[in-house]
């Protein structure tokens, strides 16, 4: 799954829309309320690494590195 259906898979798994997920993110993070410039993101794979992890916490979710197995 590529990073843009994955996104949007975890914003819609939490009943939520990219417009009230940006709007929460406005209010508590200071993101830019525009879809076009999220979604543009989202489809060139340049979100940042921060803003994946804000966007996680808003969703109510966190990352984990896991070590995989059979990995030196």
């Amino acid at each position: 799954m590529d990073v843009r259906s994955e996104i949007k898979s975890y914003i819609v798994r939490e009943g939520m829309t990219i417009g009230k997920v940006l709007d929460v993110l406005h209010r508590k993070k200071g993101w830019s309320c525009s879809r076009s410039n999220f979604s543009d993101k989202l489809a060139r794979g340049t979100i940042r690494y921060k803003e994946v992890k804000e966007l996680a916490e808003i969703l109510g979710y966190e990352i984990v590195w896991e070590k995989k197995k059979g990995r030196i």
